[in-house]
Formats: C-alpha cells, sequence, structure tokens
C-alpha cells in the first residue's frame, strides 16, 4: 500500500492553496440548505478564521439568500433559477438599502459552476445531488481546496474527481467520511486494516422486511437522530445513504469494499471507526451535530475551537452497535456491487433512487418498492461501458446514463402504479360482491 498513489483523501497531506494568516476566503455552495446554514453559522462565530466571498443556492428561498448575502456582505451571489433574480435583487436591495451597492448575481444553470471557480481558498461543497459535480469538478480544476459534503460527486463521478484532485485538495465533510478522515491521522495507509461505517440504522431499525412493506412517508421522515432534507432522509430510512457512503469512503480512501464494514448505531455518537492491522480501533466520536464535520472541512488542519457540542462524561450514557440486516436493507450490498462495476453504474444506482425516492413521497411507490426498482434498473443497465479505472468516462456518459436511469425508473413505477391500482380495484369488487 506504501507505494500506491496518495489517496483522495488523506490527513497526512495538506493543500494549501492561499498560504497566510488572515481569514480563509470562502465559498459556500448550497447556502440555504442544511449544510450552508450551518456553515454560516461557524464563519459567524469565527470571524478571524473566515471570510464568505461568495453564495450559491437553487433559488427556493431567496429571502434567506439576499439575508446570508447581507450579513456576510459576499461580493457574488448565485442561483440557479433565473427567474427569481428580480426577487433577489429586490431582496437584497431591501437588506441593503440604497446607499450600498449589491453583490454580482450569477444566474442559470452553470451559476454555482462559475462560482466555484472564483477565487477564494476553500469552496465548500453542500449542493445536494448530481448536479453538484460540475461544480466539485469547477472547484478542483481552479486549484480550490475541496470541502465536500456532496457526495453525489464522487458516486456518479468519482474517475473523473480522481482525475482532477491534487493530493490533499479534498476535505471530506459528511460527518462518516470526516471521521474516518480523522482516524486515519492515527496511522499509515499501511496499518490500516478496515474501515467501519456506523449507521444509525433510521427510523426502521430492528424492523423486518415484511414490517417495512406498509410504512409511509410520514413514518420514514421521523428521523430518530438528525434533521435532514427529505430525499437524505428517506435514503437513511433504506439504509441507500450508506450504500452510498461505502462508495464514497472506496474513492477517498482507496480501501477495497472487502475492507469496508458497515455497522448499526442507534445514537450516533461514533460516527465511523478505522481498525489498525494491530487490532487497535480508533474512534471519531461527538453528539451529533454537523458543525463539527464542517469545521474540519473548512479549517483543516487545524481545528475550530467550541465548532460544536462535546460530551458531558459527567453523564452516564449507553452506545450500541449492531450488525446491518441485509435482507430488510439490501440497498448497501447493491451499491457495494455498482461500485465494484465502476464506470457509469453508479451514477445509474444514485439517479434511480432519487426518482423512487421523489415517487415514494409522491404516494406512487411503497417503500420496498424504492429498492425493488433500483435493482431492477441496476439490473438492466448491466456491465457499464467504460472499464474498472474509468479512464474513459466523461461527464457526458454520467449524464447519459443518469438520464436513461430516471427514464426507466419512471417507466417502472408506472407500471407498478398500474398494476396497485388494478389489484386494488379487483379487491374492492370482490368485496362489495361478497357483500351483496
Amino acid at each position: 500500500m506504501s507505494d500506491s498513489p496518495a489517496p483522495l483523501a488523506d490527513p497526512h497531506l495538506v493543500f494549501d492553496p492561499v498560504a497566510g494568516d488572515g481569514p480563509r476566503d470562502v465559498v459556500i455552495l448550497g447556502s440555504t440548505g442544511s449544510i450552508g446554514t450551518q456553515a454560516i453559522d461557524l464563519v459567524e462565530r469565527n470571524p478571524d478564521r473566515f471570510r464568505v466571498r461568495g453564495l450559491s443556492a437553487a433559488g427556493g428561498r431567496v429571502a434567506l439568500l439576499a439575508e446570508q448575502a447581507w450579513r456576510l456582505r459576499v461580493r457574488t451571489v448565485a442561483v440557479a433559477r433565473e427567474s427569481v433574480v428580480p426577487q433577489l435583487r429586490q431582496a437584497l436591495r431591501e437588506r441593503y438599502g440604497n446607499g450600498e451597492p449589491l453583490p454580482e448575481i450569477l444566474a442559470g444553470a452553470d451559476a454555482a459552476t462559475q462560482l466555484a471557480a472564483s477565487e477564494c481558498h476553500t469552496v465548500l461543497n453542500g449542493i445536494t445531488g448530481s448536479i453538484g459535480l460540475a461544480p466539485t469538478l469547477a472547484a478542483l480544476e481552479a486549484g480550490r481546496t475541496l470541502a465536500l459534503a456532496n457526495k453525489e460527486s464522487l458516486i456518479v463521478g468519482g474517475p473523473l474527481v480522481k482525475a482532477l484532485a491534487k493530493p490533499g485538495q479534498i476535505i471530506p465533510v459528511d460527518s462518516e467520511h470526516a471521521a474516518l478522515f480523522q482516524a486515519l491521522a492515527s496511522g499509515t495507509r499501511a496499518d490500516v486494516r478496515k474501515l467501519v461505517v456506523t449507521a444509525s440504522g433510521g427510523p426502521f431499525r430492528g424492523r423486518t422486511k415484511e414490517d417495512l412493506a406498509h410504512v409511509t412517508p410520514a413514518d420514514a421522515l421521523a428521523h430518530p437522530t438528525w434533521a435532514m432534507g427529505p430525499v437524505i432522509t428517506i435514503n437513511s430510512a433504506t439504509l441507500v445513504n450508506k450504500g452510498l457512503e461505502v462508495i464514497e469512503a472506496h474513492l477517498l480512501y482507496d480501501i477495497p469494499f472487502e475492507r469496508i464494514e458497515v455497522v448499526v448505531h442507534p445514537q450516533s455518537y461514533v460516527h465511523s471507526m478505522v481498525e489498525f492491522t494491530d487490532g487497535s480501533t480508533i474512534a471519531q466520536a461527538t453528539p451529533p451535530d454537523m458543525r463539527g464535520p464542517i469545521a474540519i472541512g473548512l479549517g483543516w488542519p487545524e481545528r475550530v475551537p467550541d465548532a460544536a457540542p462535546a460530551f458531558d462524561w459527567s453523564k452516564a450514557s449507553s452506545w450500541e452497535f449492531f450488525p446491518l440486516d441485509n435482507d430488510a436493507f439490501p440497498s448497501v450490498g447493491l451499491a457495494r456491487q455498482v461500485g465494484e462495476l465502476a464506470g457509469t453504474a453508479p451514477a445509474v444506482f444514485n439517479a434511480a433512487n432519487e426518482e423512487c425516492v421523489d415517487a415514494f413521497l409522491n404516494g406512487a411507490l411503497p417503500f420496498n418498492g424504492i429498492m425493488d426498482t433500483v435493482t431492477k434498473v441496476v439490473q438492466e443497465h448491466g456491465s457499464p461501458r467504460t472499464g474498472s479505472t474509468g479512464t474513459s468516462l466523461t461527464v457526458a456518459d454520467v449524464l447519459d446514463a443518469e438520464a436513461w436511469a430516471r427514464a426507466r425508473a419512471r417507466e417502472l413505477t408506472k407500471t407498478q402504479t398500474k398494476a396497485q391500482n388494478m389489484a386494488r380495484q379487483t379487491a374492492q369488487t370482490t368485496t362489495a360482491e361478497a357483500g351483496a
């Protein structure tokens, strides 16, 4: 292992594009989302450490985006929806008043990508979904440190990211991967026996596949530990998020899939662990709070004091660990398969899942139907056209694969919905006839 190239994320390496003693200039992509708002809280509590130069958002929370821009005095605001630019400009004017110049406004599908390449020290990519790939590539190509919370960048475009990233340029922000990052600092790559990724188990921990047949979106959105957006919360309920994190861990740390284990830990105190060859296991633990991983992403190799709450060791607590139920939650095993296939297979897995989650939230697909449908789409896709090294993978390949997977998932969902409706009508007719 010692002679192999450095992994994408390595705590022993520091990539510092703009050295100096002043505050680090930061760009936050997805500023009105969960990661973005918590990052801004961290920045505002540490003005001597960080200075935000640009913000991007989809455009659904224009008033909040304008408020953030005004509070942080950013130079650029990017919004994906061009239609909200007049509303954004008005909101900015109301906050800034008539005497102050407004920040530059970028708008359109490429706005976040343009902002990611702008002058700064660190880009925090907190965008949700595979639309975060282009900004990730832009930040890397521009030579910025990338604090990566957008796991889909790696899932759908791992080889593309690997081709651009310089040693130490990526700092992971996912709580699990930030934990592995910190634990890996305790030894060398040659000392690592396995990575252990922890999972809360979501709202359905302990339930069988049969138990999950009739759960509702409201049931699935009731996460016991984390407050997240609907897609991420459903992914936690299906454990798709854990499957994606296994692929991400493989790509970030260059550890084979057979040496990456998933363990259920309901309390979500231990965010992940590294087992070393001498039998030692190093765990990273904090109360559930994303500001800790965000601080690692923005501040590494230095730590940010009081970034997040610490444990009160004067109080008793119990920490539990359970093996993963692969029958009830087949998503992790399927993710390992698509990760091994590489090429466009992970993009197909991710895109099909996003469509199926949307269908489930809209009542068009049962909970177990999410993974049943994703599995069918992955099987139909088969082996990707590119080799396992992904050297011939292009952004166009990824986009084409995603478009096909989304369309096919929608087709399969419609077929299943029709079958369910017919079965329901038959059951109602039978009941009516029996009553007569």
